[in-house]
């Protein structure tokens, strides 16, 4: 057991790495983001609400009754 849980732990270390200072910048571009494209992101709240007849819901937002 005790092997198992070294074994687990040294191939969850052994994926770090250091990011150079080199590569920032192509990390820091919008592809890269967990939202993506903010156009991308427009049309399929677009597609959304025109499938589920409703406006917004993809923020934060009130109850039912229509007030935020």
């Amino acid at each position: 057991m005790k092997r198992l849980i070294f074994l687990a732990a040294a191939v969850m270390l052994s994926g770090c790495a250091t990011v150079q200072p080199w590569e920032r910048g192509t990390l820091a571009r919008p592809e890269m983001t967990f939202n993506g494209d903010g156009l991308d992101r427009k049309f399929a709240e677009h597609i959304y609400s025109s499938k589920e007849a409703a406006a917004g819901g993809a923020g934060v937002g009130g109850g039912g009754c229509g007030c935020n």
